[in-house]
């Protein structure tokens, strides 16, 4: 019996086949076996996710990025590329990937309501035997050089793009900084608006989340964000931002990023182990959003699992993405009704989509 469908609303593939060098198309354990001799990154033989992992967990549809940040100047603690142009060139390489995978039979992009109703009909008929779709994100706006970069995006497939990342951008400010748009970021959420281009406002800091929200009208959502009232940190959003996006009609990604899961984390010291966290404590962020909300009809997966970090800051019981399908479990021990847990898993984005696309 197959496992029910999830839809994941971010995941960082490209990043991982290009710059860490994962084949995504080999079983999970190969990936960690061939990485088990390299130090240059914490998460190495950590790994959590490939393409036939994806398929274990039921992911039958996910957002998937192409992410190349620019350095503003030569001591930004996030690296990142020194120009334009360079970070532009970087995810055309991802795109590239992305497209090899559709060559491969692996993978098949999802540009409008027609390609995601015809994915899910033949997802929901033969998933063993059908590509897994992928909708196309920009993470961080750095490397559109101009606007007509963002048109050519488009037209290559972009559905939706967060205008930030970590720090001061060319377009905005993200995670850890502040200040609203710049008047290019403005144009920006002008012509994303045009583009009809889903705004996703994870990473976007205080100040021009709150301005993007008077900018911009179009769809919008948080694919992978948790709460402020369990982690006090300005990643996370505030009661105040969550309501803001469920009055919108946004959705929220549930991530599996440890530090964002529980308070106090210090990377590189702390371990899943040593904070005790589990899929319980991110099940307490979903939580805390549907009290907030009064329903569940605005929370899903953004695992963000493989986004530089492995199972070193994962929750504990998660080995790989087909773990995953554990949450729905716990939710429903939870008192979610089956109802509940079909719209968490896949039928929140997705309705959220029919609505965008429509």
């Amino acid at each position: 019996m197959p496992v029910p469908l999830l839809f994941d609303a971010h995941l960082d593939l490209a990043i991982n086949a290009l710059e860490w060098n994962r084949d995504l198309t080999q079983p999970i354990d190969i990936l960690r076996e061939r990485e088990r001799h390299l130090t240059d990154k914490p998460d190495r033989s950590h790994n959590t996710t490939s393409l036939p992992e994806m398929r274990k967990a039921g992911i039958g549809i996910c957002v998937a990025t192409q992410l190349a940040r620019i350095e503003l100047d030569a001591y930004s603690p996030v690296q990142g590329w020194r120009s334009p142009a360079q970070a532009w060139a970087m995810t055309q390489g991802q795109l590239a990937w992305y497209r090899s995978m559709e060559e491969l039979g692996e993978m098949i992009q999802i540009r409008d309501l027609a390609g995601l109703r015809s994915h899910l009909k033949a997802w929901a008929t033969d998933p063993e035997h059908t590509r897994i779709g992928y909708i196309l994100s920009l993470e961080g706006a750095d490397s559109l050089v101009t606007l007509d970069h963002l048109q050519r995006s488009h037209a290559d497939g972009l559905r939706a793009i967060g205008p930030a990342h970590y720090g001061p951008g060319v377009y905005a400010n993200g995670t850890d900084a502040t200040g609203g748009f710049n008047q290019r970021g403005k144009d920006l959420l002008r012509e994303i608006n045009r583009l009809g281009i889903i705004l996703d406002v994870t990473h976007l800091c205080d100040d021009c989340f709150w301005e993007a929200l008077d900018l911009f009208d179009g769809p919008l959502w948080a694919s992978h964000q948790n709460c402020r009232a369990l982690v006090p940190h300005n990643r996370q959003f505030s009661d105040e931002q969550i309501l803001a996006v469920i009055e919108r009609g946004g959705v929220f990604g549930a991530p599996m990023d440890a530090w964002m899961i529980v308070p106090d984390w210090q990377r590189g010291k702390t371990t899943p182990q040593s904070a005790g966290v589990t899929l319980q404590q991110s099940a307490d962020h979903i939580d805390h959003i549907c009290q907030l909300a009064g329903n569940a009809n605005h929370v899903g997966i953004g695992s963000d699992l493989d986004g530089c970090f492995g199972t070193e800051q994962t929750p504990q019981d998660i080995q790989t993405i087909a773990d995953l399908q554990k949450l729905p479990a716990i939710l429903k021990e939870r008192g979610c009704s089956e109802t509940d847990l079909t719209n968490f898993r896949s039928r929140n984005f997705l309705r959220f989509l029919e609505s965008a696309w429509g």
